[in-house]
């Protein structure tokens, strides 16, 4: 590939390619773009939610199947939506909710829904996960707000932190 130029015609230098670069685990891939929805969803809130799912995954590289595991988390995040942003409100000390980041809000939306609702992910996970996902998207500081969150939520479990709740 070669440089573009810039309007006088001087070389504008590519920004460096990454050194070895590890790929994205799969999981984290699909919460990646699970919290994408839920942006994109606090935004629009399409009428049809299983069309603006298909259309979402249509426009990524791989196919469907491969992200059932995001999709499962999606609709499960916006089917338990009003209790997660009950959670979010409870927990976010001196915050009001409508000044929360929306980017915070969908990784807060995707970890709460998996700390209430998805007993075959340990707690230790999607917290980790969700500090990780904040790291990319989000402020440098978001970490920590969203960090407090999430352990304040976590001390009400009665599940082990470190592995998937038995049925």
């Amino acid at each position: 590939m070669t440089a573009p130029e810039d309007t006088e015609g001087e070389i504008i230098p590519l920004p460096p390619e990454p050194i070895d670069e590890k790929p994205v685990h799969p999981r984290r891939e699909n919460r990646m773009l699970a919290v994408q929805f839920l942006y994109s969803w606090d935004a629009t809130h399409p009428e049809d939610l299983k069309l603006a799912i298909r259309e979402f995954f249509a426009t990524q590289p791989r196919k469907r199947d491969q992200y059932q595991f995001a999709e499962s988390l999606i609709t499960g995040a916006i089917e338990h939506s009003e209790a997660i942003d009950a959670l979010i409100t409870e927990y976010a000390q001196n915050w009001a909710f409508n000044r929360i980041a929306k980017v915070d809000l969908a990784v807060l939306r995707l970890a709460l829904y998996e700390l209430k609702y998805r007993r075959d992910i340990p707690p230790i996970v999607s917290i980790n996960e969700a500090l990780d996902i904040a790291a990319i998207y989000s402020h440098p500081d978001a970490k920590r707000f969203i960090n407090g969150i999430l352990d304040r939520f976590k001390a009400t479990l009665t599940r082990p932190f470190r592995t998937a709740a038995p049925d």
